[in-house]
């Protein structure tokens, strides 16, 4: 992450050269109208003196008409100049605010894993929703304060100057007075709502986990207890933004007592003067209603800075994930991918989270147009070595090729675009069937569709749906059935028709019956490519070209699942564990067989297996 900006100027000019120039000229009319807006202020206030001295107290009938009209006109110009200028600042901000918050999410989804595994989902949605909508909003009121408001209070002096500078002077006398503790109140300010906008990125993840957690909360009977953890969030983010209200307030209540002095000043002052007949009564109207009126957009500059400080907290946060580096990056002189079915090889591969090493010197070979099936204990490295081929983790020693190109040395988009994955979590949309297969694609004909349908036997269950494709799949395919959304990614992955298939637990979530059709499907996508597999069922790997079999991030063994057999290591040892009932192996394709070399692990000896076993695979 980089540093935080310290300055407000580093802030506004960010957001001036990155998302406000382009609609300069925009901005440019809008503060014109702001101008005549503010203008027709100050000419009101003017107006005031005519219109006591002239009509009221020396009964001049003929000023009557001009002053009327004079009105009527100023009047309408405020009232046509601010509803266009309020249209243009509305555009302005939302298309501003549409830009950042498409820059934003570009730049978030470029990250890699490691910078997801710290910035929950919920932290992110706070910033990019809520966290520019508040700069959205300043932006208007910052605008209008630097237009209208500003241009409003200068004519209003001007005026009131005009009138008697002494009177306001006496007026203005404790706007000195008021700096140091705006000052003050701005710092505490933009302190509590930095508080709040980190409590409410909290309060978007918990809600996050909360609603994609619900069937367990129900199961395990947890709602009383995350209500109650939400609601101690909440009442920490209601803190915040209360002391972030109480510091605003102050300041808006500090124009409002200096108000107060300046008016018990000039009455005081001014008052006498009158009496005496040294001023009429029509200037003093007119000084009244000048100072009354500037006092309004006086109080509105003072609220801008306070919100100033409110969005400049959100937007420090902005700015740091804008600046957060792009780790994984496309080289600057990619070569080609490779043609044809690739092999794939990881050479002296060493990846380390932190101080904790995932894989130590790795060494594994894919052959091209064959099946490698990964096995091993959790957190044996199995799942990294996905994620190094498609790049999104990087080693910090080794070298990983496809199809003898390294993978760094091709583009992020050529090297994805070799791979189709099918994990045990069927990640789909919320959208229809048909656009979770085709995520976009428009190239696709009917017939092409149909025969993907087909092979990942969707077909089978797609009459029963109540739209057919364009059932909308509900979040994170939650109208389907495990089995059903599984053969939803296979169709995508057939569609994609890449060389390289790689499947992740792709059928360990399945009952028999679903397992069984998903396998089949899953046997006809593999069907031509250079396929890896991770399982921990050994017996859908069985009929593999390899097995390799992992711990602790280094390859162990390897062979054909006879060849491990008959050598008696680790591979055999999960795999007599897997399927023994008793004394007796039971084989997966349903034949049974006496085994005199595996213990029963229901008895105290031998326990050399079970301690082995248990050290290996938990």
């Amino acid at each position: 992450m980089s540093n935080r900006p310290t300055s407000s100027r580093e802030l506004l000019g960010w957001l001036w050269s990155d998302y406000l120039r382009p609609y300069i000229w925009l901005i440019a009319l809008a503060v014109f109208f702001m101008l005549v807006e503010g203008s027709t202020v100050g000419a009101v206030s003017y107006m005031m003196q005519p219109m006591f001295d002239d009509i009221f107290v020396q009964g001049n009938s003929g000023a009557l008409v001009w002053v009327s009209l004079a009105f009527l006109a100023l009047f309408s110009m405020r009232g046509i100049a601010g509803g266009v200028q309020k249209v243009l600042l509305t555009y302005i901000s939302q298309a501003s605010a549409a830009n950042l918050r498409r820059d934003l999410l570009a730049r978030l989804v470029r990250q890699d894993s490691a910078f997801h595994q710290t910035h929950p989902p919920g932290f992110l949605i706070q910033r990019v929703q809520s966290d520019v909508s508040s700069i959205n909003q300043v932006w208007q009121i910052v605008l209008t304060g630097a237009g209208r408001d500003l241009v409003s209070l200068v004519v209003l002096l001007g005026v009131a100057i005009n009138v008697d500078w002494r009177w306001t002077a006496v007026m203005l006398f404790g706007v000195p007075l008021c700096l140091i503790p705006v000052g003050i109140a701005q710092r505490y300010v933009r302190k509590k709502a930095s508080q709040a906008r980190d409590l409410g990125a909290d309060l978007s993840t918990r809600l996050d986990e909360i609603f994609h957690g619900i069937v367990p909360i129900k199961l395990n009977s947890l709602e009383r207890y995350q209500a109650n953890r939400f609601s101690g969030h909440m009442d920490g983010f209601v803190r915040a933004e209360v002391k972030s209200s109480v510091g605003s307030a102050t300041i808006s209540g500090m124009i409002d007592i200096m108000a107060g002095l300046g008016f018990m000043g000039v009455l005081l002052y001014g008052g006498a003067e009158i009496i005496d007949g040294e001023k009429t009564v029509g200037q003093f109207m007119s000084f009244f209603t000048a100072i009354g009126l500037a006092f309004d957009p006086m109080r509105r500059l003072a609220n801008m800075s306070a919100a100033w400080q409110v969005a400049a907290a959100a937007l420090e946060r902005l700015k740091e994930l804008m600046d957060a580096p792009i780790l994984l990056q496309s080289p600057t002189n990619p070569k080609p991918a490779p043609k044809g079915l690739p092999d794939i090889a990881l050479t002296d591969v060493t990846l380390r989270y932190g101080t904790a090493e995932v894989l130590r010197g790795l060494n594994l070979r894919a052959e091209p147009g064959k099946t490698t099936a990964l096995v091993g204990a959790s957190g044996a490295g199995k799942s990294t070595v996905f994620n190094l081929l498609t790049r999104l983790v990087d080693p910090q020693q080794g070298r990983i090729t496809v199809g003898g190109v390294p993978v760094t040395e091709m583009t992020l988009a050529d090297l994805r675009g070799l791979f189709s994955v099918v994990s045990q979590e069927a990640l789909l949309f919320d959208e229809t069937l048909k656009e979770n297969i085709l995520l976009g694609r428009t190239d696709v004909s009917d017939a092409e569709l149909q025969r993907v349908l087909d092979a990942a036997h969707v077909s089978d269950f797609l009459d029963k749906l109540p739209d057919g494709l364009e059932t909308l799949v509900g979040p994170r395919g939650s109208a389907l059935s495990g089995g059903q959304r599984q053969r939803v990614v296979i169709a995508r992955a057939l569609l994609r028709n890449t060389p390289i298939l790689l499947l992740d637990e792709a059928t360990s979530a399945l009952d028999a019956q679903s397992e069984k059709v998903v396998q089949a499907a899953l046997d006809k996508l593999s069907g031509g490519r250079t396929t890896l597999v991770i399982a921990h069922r050994l017996a859908t790997i069985r009929n593999a070209d390899k097995i390799v079999v992992m711990d602790r991030g280094q390859v162990i063994d390897q062979g054909t699942h006879e060849e491990l057999l008959a050598r008696g290591g680790t591979y055999a040892d999960l795999y007599r564990l897997q399927f023994q009932d008793g004394k007796t192996v039971i084989d997966p394709e349903g034949t049974a067989a006496l085994t005199p070399h595996a213990p029963d692990l229901d008895q105290p000896q031998p326990g050399w297996l079970r301690r082995k076993l248990q050290k290996l695979f938990g």
